[in-house]
């Protein structure tokens, strides 16, 4: 028996079928959508999903994916892999050899899609990524996979640019980064930029996945006193780095953190020891951008957000209301739900979105660059880059 076999926890649900009224031509378009619903990964995956559903909602409302001379209602086939990648490749292919996804959206992260991927290229299912930025995730060759964010490299060199111009007197540069691919792609990235920028980096350490005590090495990173920390880690690591950093006294001018900061949970379990912190993120909702998608703009997405979950949406979310987004462009552009003429819609169109413009380059990644950096300040997230959408100046911490 397969669930079993695979941990099976949510499997297809109906209450995951989003569609108006049901019209007698109306199809279902299935969607298979491996999350890590529990485990260390959970509130990343708990993201994605309301991503998801807010986009699902809002398609539903406006009649559906229309092709084929149809509409698709759209339903989700939902699995927990229990943050472990791989149980993410099993389930991943009983949703398609099982369950007959037609498209799927990937795992949280860059190592799992990255797992999951050859996946996608041997049943030749177009696969949206919303949360994979590593660019070693897409130098496979591979032609069905899709990613919405775009790569570390491009990430670096917007921090390393920022600071040099910011504060020119900032010399010297550690990275401390988790020892898996997502962050520690981000941690090369950025130790790449900032030589290229004539930082130097005088310390760099990888502390394994499950680390709880970080003590030893942020005693050896103060003792080398640098200009620049920066931190490489899901969400639970950077708090409670942060958490130590504040109980060694720790304290450097600039502190940045990647990926958490972004994220509401962030700042409430910090509280007045997120101040200070920099980041850099994929999306912001006060970008201010109007579009003829479903949601019509990145205000309005913000505010049908916040109306459903009660909460400010952050980049992660809003990259995954994105793959539905740019799913439903493709196939209506296409015409049809086959999938080899929606992966040629995909590599060849440059999509318009609340999110931001979306265009997959050769590799399958987004090359359309837009990363807004952000300080936290008084405990609320302030853009400080770019011009166009900055709400504050930068601040060293003192």
């Amino acid at each position: 028996m397969h669930v079993a076999r695979f941990g099976f926890v949510l499997g297809l649900i109906g209450a995951a079928t989003f569609g108006l009224q049901a019209h007698a031509q109306d199809k279902v378009l299935k969607i298979g959508a491996p999350l890590p619903l529990t485990g260390g990964l959970a509130p990343e995956g708990q993201k994605q999903k309301e991503g998801y559903e807010l986009w699902a909602e809002e398609l539903a409302k406006s009649g559906g994916i229309k092709a084929d001379g149809t509409r698709y209602k759209v339903q989700f086939v939902y699995y927990d892999y229990e943050s472990a990648t791989p149980k993410a490749v099993q389930l991943t292919e009983k949703a398609i050899t099982d369950d007959k996804v037609n498209f799927l959206f990937s795992p949280f992260g860059s190592g799992a899609t990255k797992a999951t991927s050859g996946l996608s290229e041997r049943y030749k299912i177009p696969t949206l990524t919303s949360t994979a930025s590593s660019e070693s995730v897409y130098d496979q060759g591979f032609k069905y996979l899709f990613g919405i964010l775009t790569s570390n490299e491009v990430v670096g060199r917007a921090l390393t640019a920022y600071f040099k111009e910011v504060d020119p007197r900032i010399k010297t540069l550690a990275i401390y980064s988790r020892n898996d691919l997502f962050p520690l792609g981000l941690a090369t990235a950025v130790e790449g930029a900032a030589k290229n920028n004539g930082y130097d980096v005088i310390y760099f350490a990888k502390y394994p996945i499950n680390a709880t005590d970080h003590s030893p090495a942020l005693t050896e990173l103060r003792a080398k006193r640098p200009d620049w920390i920066f931190v490489s880690g899901y969400t639970d690591d950077l708090i409670r780095i942060r958490k130590q950093m504040v109980e060694l006294k720790v304290s450097v001018p600039i502190v940045t953190m990647l990926a958490g900061p972004a994220y509401p949970e962030f700042v409430d379990s910090l509280g007045d020891a997120a101040n200070g912190v920099t980041s850099v993120t994929w999306w912001y909702p006060t970008l201010g951008l109007k579009t003829s998608d479903v949601f019509g703009g990145t205000v309005r997405y913000a505010e049908l957000f916040v109306a459903k979950y009660h909460k400010v949406p952050d980049y992660a979310q809003a990259s995954s209301s994105a793959n539905g987004v740019v799913l439903q462009m493709a196939i209506e552009q296409a015409g049809t739900i086959d999938p080899e003429k929606v992966r040629d819609v995909l590599a060849s169109t440059e999509f318009k979105t609340f999110y931001g413009p979306i265009k997959f380059g050769p590799t399958g990644q987004n090359i359309v660059a837009n990363n807004p950096i952000f300080q936290i300040q008084s405990k609320k997230i302030v853009l400080v880059a770019p011009t166009n959408a900055k709400q504050g100046n930068f601040e060293l911490i003192k």
